[in-house]
């Protein structure tokens, strides 16, 4: 896991998908974030947060719902994308 720190350092885009083991959208939307984070590879930072075992980070980004994918660039926080979603749809939010 890597710090809130390494997100806001990170002169990388960054991607933070907050999930939980229980959450069947969030196991759904798991192997496409794994893909995404192999293609975008040095391009991209993909995080993982568990919200159950990470609720202040959680409760910092104002996560209601999961899964929530944050991208941050230059360490704020430039869209937010709640339940599921295609990796059509992340590809382009992360492109944007």
């Amino acid at each position: 896991m890597n710090s809130i720190h390494d997100i806001l350092s990170s002169n990388k885009v960054v991607l933070i998908d907050f999930y939980a083991d229980w959450c069947g959208p969030c196991r759904m939307i798991a192997p496409i974030i794994e893909e995404i984070k192999r293609e975008k590879e040095g391009i991209v930072k993909v995080m993982k947060v568990n919200v159950d075992e990470e609720p202040e980070l959680a409760e910092q980004y104002k996560v209601m719902s999961i899964p929530t994918l944050l991208i941050i660039k230059e360490g704020k926080l430039v869209k937010q994308l709640v339940g599921y979603r295609s990796k059509a749809d992340i590809l382009n939010a992360l492109d944007a």
